[in-house]
């Protein structure tokens, strides 16, 4: 005898077996988690979709299905037990479809006693064109706006961060869109007033991008915006004509065009993935109203002197000719710099070190690395870390060619290590093995030294024999690379700039816009810093025997994020907004925001506490005006709180182009107007991110029934950096509070791999191609929006998301079943009104179990809702809806709907549990695929009125399910039981596919089922169940089968005539045997069940007593068919 893990040895059962005792066939009893998804009807969803279907152990749904995570126990050992259910089931329905189809039978006169499911709602969803239908129906009757104002429950807030309006939408746009839609419409459903005013961000250099099909707009651009409204190279290649055609003016006026146009693009989009909102009344950054109140905001800051400009480094794009914000930039892998160590020679101490370092003079030297040669002639200082360790080091002899080395790249010696004299270097003494193993030489250590005793040494610089000092640097100098000592550029980095205020350094910048070396840099005047220039450094630095190892070196770089190309750092006079004068109270306000995912708020948390002052002039004519007057000699700027409410109050008449066609005079308030000649308007324009983020003043603040803060901002992850930032710091500067109460954000959608989606890899999917289909439209069809809603809802979108072909035909799989099982309540309840529901307390317990399943179900999927986890509402969705119901209740209720009697109780309270289901999944799923919902709702057979007496034309003029606490109630022992008569369907299953597979029986239909257990509880209640009062509640109308017999034991040869025989424990405890047999008695012509009964009934001689009966009260045929 074989034993399972747990050393229980079960037998199965055999008729044919000659084996030792009777019947009895030696089986391995095998263990395994019982699930309800079976292989017949759930899909399997791969690891690509990032969604768990099944993991549902540490679910509070665990004790609404406890078969899901059920251990059984069972002797048999076939896979094949699923298939059953549709041999077992078709019959009647099958042979009635057949009859009212016109199909040759011998004797059809039942076939319209069958009440045949009956509706015009297809399977087919026809997405492509049934959804833009109902779009319109939605649009046409203004149901959005209407239910908006039917609402009383409070108003809800959702702000629109504004995407670009510079090209066609991506999946990005498509999963923040539709994530916005589906808490926005449970919103609704929860009797919210919904405020979604839809947004763009319109300036910058969308145009830029995308040039311009009538004239080199983009090239003119360029020119243009260098040197600040300079477009000398670029004109020199025009005409009189074309020069006096390209004005700033006519500039903006194409990109506003343009921007518009894209604006019109993106809307119809965004409309097509069924997004609502105001669509009618959205907020463009190009807008008058919007741009006055954006330097309403400004002047705020200004006023309160948070507002100043300065010579300081900023991230330039030489690419773009202006600066950029760190939101501006992006990091590419792969970005490979040239990196050199070099020396700077030492010519004097302080008297405090000089004893330290008298005997190494003059060959003593600062060995410093850096990874923008380009920098050199900017240096000023050499930083080192007062606390770390340094040491004097000799070259005695190089130890091998690195060059050749393995892994050495383009590895090269500066012609100072190839000398006979070799000076003496200072690095930490940390780093000297490593230099060792890098260079290639012998270093000794010749004597050590504190940083602090390097203070106020003096070198040589090595290109214009400037004397420059060594100076502390602050913690970002460290021994995790380099040599220790850091070559410091006041002019090109941050902290160069801090340290060089510190010592009162020149901030030398000799770059000018175009990322080129200025006059000031002498010899080198006119080379690109990035290219030509980089190199023409290094070569005279190692011809002036100052380069001790040129090595290539790959790292993270800002790039520009527009132009794909590499920035520097670069002092420049720019506006500033002085975050450090509101960083605290901003960190206070983070921490009294709700982030989803938790780890958000880290994230800002760092980004802000970290980050610099804001840049916020941008050289670009295309964007908002700084609204500044420079006196023409001084260059004295002229802000103030009364030029600026002048200028505002000017655009919010005319717009901001306004600043371009009117004079300094007409720009000026009263008082100034004598002295309008001797200012001149400025010409940066405001960072794109500075109109975005006082997006909560021109909009939450401005407009009718909005609120600030507002009650969710919802965008990617990215807008940590960004838009979340921006308008964080916008806020708390004007009014000291957050504009939000809480922050979702997303990750990026990548390909079903995990790669980023690019069209050289050919990995792109595009959300309007999912929608409407591709060229070829067999090999790319159209899903639908619907489909593509499905997608975003079965993602954990905290994270990375995938989609590809493989995760859109899953999705498109599940979206169907799950439309069938919405046809099947739907076509099932054709003749059924709320008036004939029968009450609770009436129902028979197997429908009073369906309602406690899905009202718990009703209750998970709205704590979902309400913690914005749609994963787990797709997996409760795909599991109940489309497997749960299909595997179990709905495979049992077709015979009394189809043959139980049209107005049998039976019947009745099936539909009764069929219409709860119906109205509770069709608005559950509503906000996930409102077209669906609508497609279903439009097909109702019958009127649903709200609880307040109200009509519901459309799905969203009803409410969100609300909870009844009667289903909840249903008894534990009566949840327990249940559960075990479910595991017992399974495990009868699975005897009948035996007996199927051996020809005892066709269908389920054909076979007696026997029962025995010795739990006397178990006992007691499967004979009641036998004996139930009410057909419905009957063994064998649960199993699908003819008779259930319960014996009351195995002895005196109950069961030598039963076939096929099984035992089992059900819910790892009570041991059940099962046995099947032919059944009984004869066919019935109509419901195809056995009974002894057939041949009964003289004027029916061919029909059990059940039918006899609804018959006898049915008599007139009545036409049925399936649409």
């Amino acid at each position: 005898m074989q034993m399972n893990g747990s050393g229980i040895s079960l037998q199965i059962l055999s008729a044919n077996s000659s084996v030792l005792t009777p019947r009895v066939e030696k089986m391995a009893m095998r263990a395994s988690p019982y699930r309800v998804l079976s292989q017949r009807t759930c899909s399997s969803v791969s690891k690509t979709t990032a969604v768990s279907v099944f993991n549902f152990r540490n679910s509070s749904l665990d004790k609404v299905f406890p078969l899901l995570n059920i251990t059984h126990y069972s002797t048999y050992s076939g896979e094949k037990s699923g298939s059953i259910s549709k041999r077992r089931s078709r019959g009647p329905v099958m042979a009635a479809k057949k009859a009212s189809e016109g199909a040759k039978q011998e004797d059809g006169r039942y076939k319209h006693t069958v009440d045949l499911p009956k509706t015009k709602f297809g399977m087919r969803a026809n997405s492509v064109v049934r959804e833009p239908e109902i779009q319109k129906l939605w649009d046409d009757n203004q149901v959005f706006k209407r239910v908006v104002d039917r609402n009383n429950g409070g108003n809800f807030v959702l702000h629109d961060g504004p995407p670009y309006a510079n090209g066609d939408l991506h999946m990005g746009h498509a999963l923040n869109k539709i994530l916005k839609d589906i808490i926005n419409r449970y919103k609704l459903l929860q009797n919210y007033k919904v405020h979604y005013v839809p947004g763009w961000d319109c300036h910058g250099l969308p145009i830029e991008l995308k040039g311009n099909s009538t004239i080199s707009l983009k090239r003119f651009l360029l020119g243009l915006l260098c040197n600040q409204i300079r477009p000398r190279k670029v004109l020199q290649s025009m005409d009189q004509d074309a020069r006096k055609e390209l004005t700033p003016l006519k500039l903006r006026a194409k990109a506003a065009k343009f921007a518009k146009e894209t604006v019109k693009t993106q809307m119809k989009s965004f409309k097509r993935f069924g997004v609502w909102g105001d669509w009618n009344n959205p907020y463009l950054t190009l807008n008058p109203d919007y741009e006055s109140a954006q330097i309403e905001v400004f002047g705020q800051m200004a006023t309160q002197g948070y507002i100043y400009r300065g010579r300081k480094p900023v991230h330039w794009s030489p690419s773009s000719c202006t600066a950029l914000a760190e939101a501006e930039l992006e990091y590419p892998e792969g970005h490979i710099s040239k990196s050199i160590y070099a020396i700077f020679r030492l010519v004097s101490a302080p008297a405090t070190s000089y004893g330290l370092l008298e005997e190494f003079f003059p060959d003593l030297c600062l060995a410093i690395w850096t990874t923008t040669p380009w920098t050199v002639p900017a240096n000023a200082a050499v930083a080192v870390n007062a606390k770390l360790q340094y040491a004097v080091i000799e070259v005695h002899s190089l130890l091998e060619d690195v060059s050749a080395s393995p892994g050495s790249g383009k590895r090269r010696l500066g012609n100072v290590l190839k000398g006979q004299r070799k000076p003496f270097l200072i690095v930490a003494s940390d780093l000297v093995p490593i230099l060792e193993s890098k260079w290639g030489a012998k270093l000794v250590v010749k004597k050590t030294l504190l940083g602090s005793d390097l203070e106020n040494c003096r070198y040589i610089h090595p290109i214009d024999n400037r004397e420059c000092p060594v100076v502390i640097g602050g913690d970002y100098i460290t021994t995790e690379s380099g040599t220790g000592l850091v070559h410091t550029a006041p002019g090109h980095g941050q902290e160069d700039y801090a340290t060089g205020l510190k010592y009162g350094l020149p901030i030398l910048s000799p770059v000018d816009d175009n990322g080129k070396f200025s006059e000031e840099a002498g010899q080198f005047r006119g080379l690109d810093v990035l290219g030509d220039g980089n190199v023409a450094v290094v070569n005279y630095l190692d011809e002036q025997l100052s380069i001790i190892m040129e090595e290539p070196y790959k790292h993270k770089y800002p790039y520009d994020w527009r132009t794909k190309k590499p920035t520097i750092f670069r002092a420049t006079e720019q506006w500033f907004a002085s975050v450090e004068g509101f960083r605290q109270a901003a960190m206070d306000a983070i921490g009294q925001v709700t982030w989803i995912p938790e780890q958000a708020e880290n994230r800002i948390s760092a980004m802000t506490s970290s980050r610099s002052d804001w840049c916020i002039s941008r050289q670009r004519t295309w964007g908002v005006p700084i609204p500044v007057f420079y006196h023409v000699h001084s260059k004295e700027p002229l802000m103030n709180e009364e030029t600026i409410d002048h200028i505002k109050s000017i655009i919010s008449e005319k717009g901001s182009d306004a600043w371009w066609y009117m004079t300094v005079e007409e720009l000026l308030p009263e008082k100034y107007r004598n002295k309008a000649s001797d200012y001149q308007k400025g010409t940066d324009t405001m960072d794109v991110w500075f109109d975005s983020g006082s997006s909560w003043a021109a909009v939450l603040e401005k407009r009718n029934g909005l609120n600030c803060p507002a009650d969710m901002y919802l965008e990617g992850t990215d807008q940590h950096r960004g838009w979340f930032q921006s308008s964080l710091l916008t806020s708390i500067a004007t009014k000291g509070k957050a504009p939000y109460s809480c922050v979702i954000t997303h990750g990026f959608v990548l390909d079903e791999k995990g790669l980023k989606m690019s069209k050289s890899l050919g990995n792109v999917v595009d959300p309007n191609t999912v929608i409407e289909g591709g060229t070829n439209t067999k090999g790319a069809p159209g899903c639908g929006a619907d489909v593509l809603r499905l997608w975003v809802s079965s993602v954990d979108y905290t994270g990375d998301v995938l989609i590809g072909p493989q995760v859109l035909r899953q999705m498109s799989d599940i979206y169907r079943k799950l439309r069938g099982t919405l046809r099947y309540l739907l076509s099932n309840l054709h003749d059924w009104n709320p008036e004939s529901a029968v009450p609770y307390s009436s129902l028979p317990m197997i429908d009073q179990h369906a309602l406690f399943q899905l009202e718990n179900v009703v209750k998970n999927i709205t704590e979902s809702y309400e913690n914005y986890q749609f994963y787990k509402i797709f997996q409760i969705i795909q599991r109940f809806a489309i497997v749960d119901l299909s595997n179990f209740y709905f495979d049992v209720a077709k015979d009394r709907l189809y043959v139980g009697g049209t107005m049998s109780f039976t019947r009745r309270s099936c539909q009764t549990v069929l219409a709860a289901h119906l109205l509770s999944i069709v608005r559950v799923i509503a906000p996930i695929l409102p077209h669906l919902a609508e497609d279903v709702w439009q097909n109702l057979p019958f009127q649903h009125t709200n609880e307040d007496g109200s009509s519901a034309t459309y799905i969203f003029q009803t409410r969100w399910p609300a909870w009844n606490e009667r289903w909840l109630a249903l008894p534990v022992e009566d949840v327990d039981f249940w559960g075990k008569i479910l595991e017992l369907r399974t495990e009868v299953n699975k005897v009948l596919e035996t007996a199927r597979t051996e020809k005892l029986i066709g269908s389920s239909l054909d076979a007696k089922v026997y029962l025995h257990t010795a739990d006397a509880y178990l006992s007691s209640k499967l004979h009641g169940m036998c004996a139930a009062s009410n057909d419905a509640d009957t063994l064998h109308r649960i199993f699908i089968t003819s008779q259930v017999e319960i014996l009351s034991s195995m002895e005196n040869g109950l069961t030598e005539n039963i076939p096929y025989m099984g035992e089992y424990l059900i819910q790892g405890k009570s041991r059940v045997w099962i046995g099947v047999s032919r059944a009984e008695g004869s066919k019935c012509e109509r419901c195809w069940n056995y009974s002894p009964q057939v041949g009964s009934f003289s004027e029916h001689p061919t029909l059990c007593g059940r039918c006899y009966n609804v018959v006898g009260v049915q008599p007139l045929p009545a036409v049925a068919a399936v649409s």
